[in-house]
């Protein structure tokens, strides 16, 4: 299919960039992109040691475009990074170190690495730091081959910065009113170097975007093109990728997978045929069904565990994704046959966690209402014992026969885990 066919299908395309109607020479850019593969890139700032779910929408658009034949390039901020955009933003960034901004490109890497494929010999995503090329630059080297190009006017009239200016109170610095030249210079490089003809990014992009096109235009005598994708929004109002705990990270050691799991099953019902589109690579004939089913039978929930599956699974792996599917399952009541210990290693970080010895599972082992007590699940001894002959406790998936039950370190799943469960939804866990 083609590129724009499957975008478009997809609600990815916010705006492009058109041709000068005296320009009988230059091709529309979906008469560009059908004629020949195109090299196209986004940039992104490593503001921070991971990606969160906020970035992935424009980095999976170019996966689309590199499974469709295209050449896509990652430009990583390094340099850029170190001033911030003000697109978007109300207020100034804090600025980074050169030593964090790397460490952040660093830490990204392996994560872009889930999002392209870096090793196929036809088309390789390549990875970039515009940290390589404004190195060498002189400010003085700079304000005469870039800054002369550009006039005041025509930079005040973006949205990005006539916004903040409007604002008396934040304003804007000389330092993020600059951005905008940086960005454009990014292109200028590209298209020289690596020929790239096409940058995307979010719709808040676009003053940055048609700024490096005329860029490129005036100094390579080359016509661009330009692509934005909508900004990512929520049904109830509520920004997108926010929790109450948080940026949703793609770093496991910020967002466990199974809280990332849980982020996409726990879609509004009014977005998850949209996020279908838009984070997976689903064909379109099951998204199709998938949003016919939502809509006969939305409490069947099939778009969200095919929306949460999928894309858990491209960034954590399939293993790590089963793992957190059968935690949820657990979580939610199901049985414990056949966990593994992964899941019990998922679980504990999800659920509140105590510390035994193997002393006092030793001998006849520590009674279950003093295991009670311990995990938290029980306020005390007495009210442990009513729970237990309650018929409400459970221990590694078994209710519990009575009061006078104990616990051992046979009684231990994989050597090390203890997993009480009281009533239908509380869990504790014992680790040894």
């Amino acid at each position: 299919m083609n590129i724009l066919d499957d975008l478009k299908f997809r609600g990815l395309i916010a705006d492009y960039t058109g041709v000068p109607e005296s320009r009988t020479d230059i091709l529309p850019l979906p008469e560009r992109l059908a004629a020949k593969p195109i090299t196209l890139y986004c940039g992104f700032d490593p503001t921070a040691d991971s990606l969160h779910v906020g970035h992935i929408v424009p980095l999976l658009a170019l996966r689309r475009f590199q499974k469709a034949g295209h050449h896509p390039i990652a430009v990583a901020g390094g340099a850029t990074g170190s001033i911030g955009d003000p697109s978007g933003k109300s207020a100034e960034r804090s600025l980074l170190t050169k030593e964090q901004i790397q460490a952040n490109v660093d830490a990204v890497r392996p994560q872009l690495a889930k999002l392209l494929d870096f090793d196929t010999k036809v088309n390789p995503a390549r990875l970039m730091d515009n940290a390589d090329w404004f190195g060498p630059i002189t400010y003085l080297d700079f304000l005469r081959d870039v800054g002369k190009h550009f006039t005041v006017n025509q930079m005040v009239a973006k949205e990005s910065v006539r916004a903040r200016m409007e604002d008396r109170d934040v304003g804007i610095s000389y330092t993020e009113f600059s951005y905008m030249l940086l960005q454009s210079y990014d292109y200028y490089h590209l298209a020289k170097e690596f020929n790239c003809e096409l940058q995307i990014g979010g719709s808040d992009q676009w003053g940055n975007i048609t700024t490096g096109i005329d860029l490129v235009r005036k100094k390579l005598g080359q016509h661009a093109y330009g692509m934005t994708l909508p900004l990512i929004t929520k049904s109830d109002g509520t920004k997108f990728g926010k929790t109450e705990g948080g940026a949703i990270w793609l770093d496991p050691k910020r967002t466990s997978v199974y809280k990332f799991y849980q982020f996409w099953i726990n879609t509004d019902d009014r977005d998850v045929v949209k996020y279908l589109k838009f984070f997976t690579f689903l064909p379109h004939g099951e998204i199709t069904d998938l949003e016919k089913s939502h809509v006969d039978n939305p409490g069947a929930r099939r778009a969200h565990q095919a929306l949460a599956q999928s894309i858990t699974t491209l960034i954590h792996g399939d293993v790590a994704c089963n793992d957190a599917i059968r935690a949820s399952e657990i979580l939610f009541g199901g049985t414990l046959d056949g966990i593994s210990e992964s899941t019990l290693d998922i679980l504990s970080e999800e659920v509140p966690t105590a510390q035994v010895t193997t002393e006092q599972l030793g001998g006849e082992g520590l009674s279950l209402v003093d295991a009670l007590v311990t995990a938290g699940l029980s306020q005390s001894k007495g009210q442990a014992r009513k729970d237990i002959e309650g018929g409400g406790v459970y221990l590694n998936g078994e209710r519990a026969a009575s009061a006078t039950q104990k616990v051992t370190t046979d009684s231990a799943l994989y050597g090390r885990y203890l997993l009480l469960r009281k009533g239908k939804r509380n869990y504790a866990l014992l680790t040894l």
